[in-house]
């Protein structure tokens, strides 16, 4: 065992390189020769060389580590599936790319503030961002730090200031609603999303042209939050309101489940009285009663390229234009229409 700690210097003069070599072979960089990697590792080897982070930092200003922010309660992140297989997803993604998952959570207020000094601190090379609220404005400070971010979800502000990957909410909500028209439901009502979050309003809205279009009402709208008991209160307080209703839209498969357990507590059978469609497709739908007829939210896609364009942007320092991808959720079909 060495005594001292061994330098780049010694590596390279043991293996027969430069320092400029040694040091490319040890990052696993191209432009090495099979010959001289391997005489490299065998000099790390021999030496029990490791590599200063530290000072490696200070030449490349990279931390090798990437924010994941998502400005929610604790209490939605650990009990919504959209999160667990986001952060799954993300964190399998930046491993391939050898960086760091570093978890941010922030709800507005205090809590934001504390983000954004970490933030400045340059702690990380970058970030990404999910479901951001009409009022938390990350889009335009993550901007004025200059700091490569790209949102999983078109931000409410500043949207045109940063990169983020989204999928065609309001299409996908269109196409929900005509399934329920083919099935012959007229009085289809919905139970949206928060009105604060951009996919809830944009689901809405799609509903909303569907039923238009047709020549149909509008006006059978309930917000729940994205959370099985939120749609059960919102189900009921549509069916406390009107009889009539032969057709939901649900944002969310969480709040598609509440309306099912609300609707069944009331006798009312699905598809026979109401038919149902939900939104995800994240391992909710398959288990309702009856199973749950939804729109596939392309999650992997969306952290797919959200990855893909964040390593980007690092290696642009973030001076490279934002960059938009839209993916287009598919309908799958089962049980409930």
């Amino acid at each position: 065992m060495n005594e001292h700690a061994s330098t780049l210097g010694e590596v390279a003069r043991l293996a027969g390189v430069s320092k400029a070599t040694a040091s490319r072979a040890i990052n696993g960089r191209s432009k090495v020769s099979a010959k001289a990697q391997t005489a490299v590792l065998d000099a790390v080897r021999q030496l029990g060389y490791t590599p200063n982070g530290t000072a490696r930092s200070l030449v490349t200003r990279r931390t090798g580590s990437v924010a994941v922010i998502l400005p929610e309660s604790d209490e939605r992140i650990f009990s919504d599936p959209f999160f667990a297989r986001m952060l799954h997803l993300v964190s399998r993604s930046l491993r391939e790319h050898d960086l760091q998952l570093v978890l941010l959570l922030a709800e507005p207020g205090d809590e934001e503030e504390r983000l954004l000094k970490y933030l400045r601190g340059r702690y990380v090379d970058g970030a990404i961002v999910a479901s951001h609220h009409r009022d938390d404005r990350l889009a335009e400070h993550l901007s004025d730090l200059a700091l490569p971010c790209v949102f999983i979800g078109r931000p409410w502000l500043g949207s045109e200031r940063v990169s983020y990957v989204d999928s065609d909410n309001a299409a996908a909500a269109r196409h929900a609603v005509r399934v329920l028209l083919d099935a012959g439901r007229r009085r289809i009502a919905t139970i949206a999303g928060p009105r604060d979050m951009r996919a809830g309003h944009d689901r809405l809205e799609g509903w909303r042209h569907e039923l238009a279009d047709a020549g149909l009402d509008t006006d059978l709208v309930a917000y729940g939050d994205f959370t099985e008991a939120g749609g059960a209160e919102a189900c009921a307080s549509l069916l406390d309101a009107t009889g009539d209703i032969d057709g939901i839209f649900a944002a969310s498969d969480l709040m598609a489940q509440g309306a099912m357990r609300e609707l069944a507590a009331r006798g009312i059978r699905v598809p026979d009285d109401v038919s149902i469609v939900g939104y995800d497709d994240l391992g909710v739908a398959e288990h309702t009663r009856p199973p749950l007829t939804t729109l596939h939210n392309p999650i992997g896609s969306m952290v797919t390229e959200a990855v893909r364009l964040l390593i980007e942007a690092i290696a642009e320092g973030g001076r490279g234009a934002p960059r938009r991808v839209v993916f287009v959720p598919e309908l799958v079909r089962r049980a409930s229409v």
